[in-house]
């Protein structure tokens, strides 16, 4: 935790969706190995691919095909490859919706706070929309920000500021909420706010580690670390 007083003044709060919201890696290695057996490809731990998530789609699949293969493939068959984990995916996204603990109390809590809410994550809008509507989280938030929706995703900045520019603030009245270097970097470089869960993914490593502004257990002990201006100065 860097040298900061709390409760930290902000006044929009964005969350990553894979491991910081929901625990989908059960679907995401299921579609991993589906599309490896698709292509007469041998299987992979789910462990192994828990290390691959964090980047999106394309990177997923291009890791994943590697691990399997022992070398490095063929632009031709990442392409093939792809399409065969959507098709895989999008018959896998929303039979088994896991919350991590705390994920819809933590969400009240700060939508009851007033802060502006954008789910901001490098998973593929044809997949981000759906899975937060069937895991009954889109009401929570004031915007959406998926993978595909810019021309850049984190750990670019460029979907950080597209929130700020959204919700009318200034990079230093958020915070970004996540389980990756890849939220860390896209934090730090858009000058935010970061705090760190560390159940989730990033890739293989102990998120904890990461110097973020704070490691939280969770959404609500995020939200206690927070203190929304805007609704103190409408409340008086």
């Amino acid at each position: 935790m860097t040298d900061l007083q709390f409760p930290l003044s902000v006044k929009a709060v964005l969350i990553d969706l894979d491991g910081t919201l929901l625990d989908t890696i059960h679907d995401l290695a299921n579609a991993a190995n589906g599309m490896l057996a698709a292509l007469q490809m041998k299987a992979l731990p789910s462990d192994a691919i828990k290390t691959f998530v964090g980047k999106g789609i394309p990177n997923l699949v291009k890791r994943t095909v590697a691990a399997s293969l022992g070398h490095e493939p063929a632009s031709l068959l990442i392409e093939r490859a792809i399409a065969e984990f959507e098709n895989q995916y999008a018959a896998v996204l929303t039979r088994e919706i896991l919350h991590f603990p705390g994920v819809a109390p933590g969400l009240k809590d700060l939508r009851a706070a007033g802060y502006r809410l954008a789910c901001v994550t490098n998973k593929a809008e044809r997949f981000t929309l759906p899975l937060l509507a069937a895991s009954g989280l889109s009401g929570f938030f004031d915007l959406v920000i998926s993978g595909d929706t810019l021309p850049r995703k984190k750990p670019d900045p460029m979907p950080l500021l597209y929130a700020a520019e959204r919700f009318g603030v200034t990079p230093q009245e958020m915070v970004l909420i996540g389980d990756s270097v890849n939220d860390y970097e896209a934090a730090r470089a858009a000058g935010c706010f970061v705090f760190i869960v560390p159940y989730g993914y990033n890739e293989g490593q102990d998120a904890s580690t990461l110097p973020a502004d704070a490691v939280v257990p969770g959404l609500v002990e995020a939200a206690k670390l927070l203190k929304n201006t805007d609704s103190e100065r409408n409340s008086q």
